[in-house]
């Protein structure tokens, strides 16, 4: 699922064979991810009654003095209290206690040993004790989430589609390089496996075979004999970036075999080339095709396509890949998380302003590194 329009590979199984070619990542350890880090740990609580600030203040007040932490209190009228504590060492709590019942606990530390990280569940265990004397079976939640980790090696968190924070289970940094086109990162999960991430983008990874799978029609197409043009390729072709090429001929041999030792084999050969004059000059050599399989973007996020330029370059593709597809052919694409529905909608309504009416449906898939479900589109 590569970004960008510069990437283009053909498949030709003219023979009656068929190459299937996806990229999965082999694990080569070059940063192991160190431990230590700037850490967020969060507890709330939220109760059925108006909260007396004051009271909480003064309950919760000596577990942070007992640290040897020094306190300073914000008070707003009708808008409850801000506790800081601050340690010598630079670590810090912040008390949020709300009015209306919610009580937030924000503690930031710099943890280099298992000592200091059982130290602040010591603390955090204290201060929920001490809410639960306090109330009674009065809370009506309480929420502990676990400590956001910052300035390790390298960057677990990465967000979904639609906006949501997921952390990642990474243990190692197998490759990352700045190439003159985007950052390359190769990050190896305990749970799916190497994951290949351009530019923050998550790609694929090692666990997301049905996402190549639902792409190229889930088993239910024949492809014996064929003309296929594949548009980039996150999860088995290649893009312009030489950088990209050379680091999955090195690191993704486990799945994509030779096919990359040599771009042109006996039924398929890789362009490096832009993907847009590679379809304008098809389109004026009027040469057709029976499958067109669509890997560059995804469905853009936005919903103003008048002001957003992925929308337009999503256009001028459709327009150009109608043009080289055979009269019975299909268009295979990705969608986007199928939370978007707006901006899938939005892609619905490009597809009836198409120059020729077409006809679409539509698959589900769930791809596991990508913590979302997944919407998959068939054109033809």
């Amino acid at each position: 699922m590569e970004g960008g329009g510069e990437k283009v590979h053909e498949s030709c199984c003219s023979d009656g064979t068929q190459r299937k070619k996806y990229f999965r990542l082999t694990a080569k350890p070059v940063q192991p991810l160190k431990k230590s880090g700037k850490s967020l740990l969060i507890i709330f609580f939220f109760f059925n009654l108006t909260a007396d600030c004051n009271a909480i203040l003064k309950a919760l007040q000596p577990i942070f003095q007992e640290q040897g932490m020094t306190e300073t209190v914000h008070n707003w009228e009708d808008h409850g209290y801000l506790a800081t504590y601050i340690k010598k060492n630079g670590s810090f709590a912040n008390l949020r206690i709300h009015p209306h019942g919610l009580v937030l606990v924000d503690l930031q530390n710099y943890n280099d040993h298992t000592k200091g990280r059982e130290e602040v569940d010591q603390l955090l265990n204290k201060v929920e004790e001490r809410m639960k004397e306090l109330f009674h079976g009065n809370i009506k939640r309480v929420k502990r989430l676990p400590a956001i980790l910052r300035g390790g090696v390298i960057d677990r968190y990465w967000p979904t589609a639609d906006g949501r924070l997921v952390e990642y289970d990474i243990d190692e940094v197998v490759y990352d390089e700045d190439s003159p086109f985007q950052n390359i990162k190769i990050l190896h999960s305990k749970q799916f496996g190497n994951i290949l991430i351009l530019s923050g983008d998550v790609n694929l990874a090692e666990s997301d075979l049905a996402y190549t799978q639902a792409i190229m029609g889930s088993g239910k197409e024949d492809y014996t004999g064929k003309e296929v043009l594949i548009l980039g390729g996150g999860d088995g072709a290649s893009n312009i970036d030489q950088m990209v090429i050379d680091g999955c001929k090195k690191y993704m041999r486990k799945t994509c075999g030779d096919v990359l030792d040599n771009l042109k084999g006996e039924c398929y050969q890789v362009l490096i080339e832009d993907c847009i004059p590679v379809l304008k000059r098809y389109a004026k050599e009027g040469r057709m095709f029976d499958y067109v399989i669509n890997d560059l973007t995804a469905v853009p996020i936005s919903t103003s396509p008048e002001e957003d330029s992925t929308w337009e370059f999503l256009r001028l593709i459709l327009d150009l890949s109608m043009k080289v597809l055979k009269q019975d052919g299909k268009y295979f694409t990705q969608g986007n998380c199928i939370n978007l529905t707006d901006a899938l909608t939005l892609y619905e309504e490009q597809l009836s302003r198409l120059y020729c009416p077409v006809e679409f449906s539509k698959e589900t898939v769930c791809v596991p590194s990508y913590m979302e479900l997944f919407l998959t589109i068939i054109t033809c």
